[in-house]
């Protein structure tokens, strides 16, 4: 019997119940998700095969789907992407109800915002005058200039504490729980909070959030996470975040081209840093339960040349350095990762790579699929197996 087979019997349906979810999430339940998390970056708006995608999470025992719903700006497609978004969640839970979806709301707005109409709903819930308008992208930004433009003309960075980017923030949330996400992350959160310090605007928005998750999520709970270059966002004993998430923050070795460790204490790497306090689920912990992912953020002005510092690897952002190595080296060095986590922090997990760009392409490719090759699939790396047989040993 191949592990896939064993997974799909075993880990696949979740038989001794770690992935039940009605409400809440205790400590175990969380760390199940977050032990089979896969990144899976656009998955439900034509973000590769969606069957095959389907295919390669059931076989390996994926259960927490990362970024599967992942919108960068492009505000003008957003309704359009809702319904996309909302079609293939219902085609995922017929595949594997246990999946926990996860949409994006990151730290970008642009002017394409001023073209999507307010929904009535979102301004009752913020206790706004309910008016026929659009969202005001001049009214989500910082009233100082601060992080205006950031990310090119017209594309900022929003205020948090803006009753506008509440009013969108409430919006998008709530649209993705309606579409069947069970998990929003929530971007660079210590970007958008310059102004929300003492985090009470970050606390409206998870409060609000959670209140309408268990109103209308499918299982009545919605998970949020965000970067925490911090270590974690608590206000009072309260965490804001139901688990955290980081990159890798892989080393160089010096003395062997293109391979790469990790260390504990490295640049700015969550590894023993992850704060504690009390849950939104009702338990303390001392350290949240995490997740580390190889991340994806741009091009460097030298991909291949060492010593760049800061988080480049090699040149390279995270997955396009993974991509890049052949795949014995991948295959072996996902095991590393994974027992190199568990041993030197127990609360954290690696977040597989299933789906994401690459800004320095790996010869010919632009995305990385984890999916062994097929028709549905010919750029696949052929990863999935070594994914699995991960899981399928811990």
């Amino acid at each position: 019997m191949t592990w896939t087979l064993v997974a799909m019997i075993g880990l696949g349906l979740g038989a001794d119940g770690r992935y039940d979810v009605d409400g809440p999430l205790d400590r175990p339940t969380l760390e199940a998700y977050l032990a089979r998390s896969i990144t899976m970056e656009g998955m439900l708006h034509g973000r590769g095969d969606l069957e095959d995608n389907l295919r390669m999470l059931r076989a390996t025992g994926a259960k927490l789907i990362g970024r599967a719903a992942c919108t960068w700006a492009n505000e003008q497609g957003l309704l359009a992407n809702l319904e996309q978004i909302r079609a293939a969640a219902a085609r995922a839970h017929e595949v594997d109800p246990e999946f926990m979806l996860q949409a994006c709301i990151f730290e970008i707005v642009t002017t394409q915002v001023d073209q999507v109409p307010v929904p009535s709903w979102a301004q009752e819930a913020l206790g706004q005058p309910v008016e026929a308008r659009n969202f005001r992208y001049a009214d989500m930004l910082y009233p100082d200039g601060q992080l205006v433009d950031h990310w090119n003309r017209g594309a900022s960075v929003p205020d948090i504490s803006r009753p506008e980017t509440q009013l969108y923030f409430t919006f998008l949330g709530a649209s993705f729980i309606d579409a069947g996400c069970e998990a929003l992350h929530l971007g660079q959160v210590e970007l958008m909070n310059r102004n929300d310090r003492d985090l009470a605007h970050y606390f409206a928005l998870a409060d609000r959030l959670r209140a309408y998750g268990r109103t209308h999520a499918r299982r009545g709970v919605v998970l949020l996470d965000s970067h925490v270059p911090s270590g974690g966002l608590v206000r009072e004993g309260r965490l804001l975040l139901d688990f955290h998430s980081f990159p890798l923050r892989i080393v160089e070795v010096a003395d062997r081209p293109e391979q790469g460790v990790l260390e504990v204490g490295h640049y700015d790497s969550l590894y023993g840093r992850s704060k504690g306090g009390l849950t939104a689920a009702g338990w303390s912990c001392e350290s949240l339960p995490y997740l580390a992912e190889i991340d994806n953020w741009g091009r460097s002005q030298a991909p291949g040349a060492p010593g760049l510092g800061g988080a480049w690897i090699w040149g390279y952002d995270e997955i396009s350095w993974y991509g890049r190595q052949a795949p014995e080296y991948r295959h072996a060095w996902l095991r590393y990762a994974w027992d190199w986590i568990r041993v030197n922090d127990p609360n954290g997990w690696l977040q597989m790579p299933g789906s994401r760009t690459m800004a320095t392409p790996a010869g010919e490719d632009r995305w990385y699929y984890a999916n062994r090759p097929s028709e549905a699939t010919p750029r696949g790396f052929g990863d999935e197996d070594a994914i699995g047989a991960i899981w399928a040993a811990d």
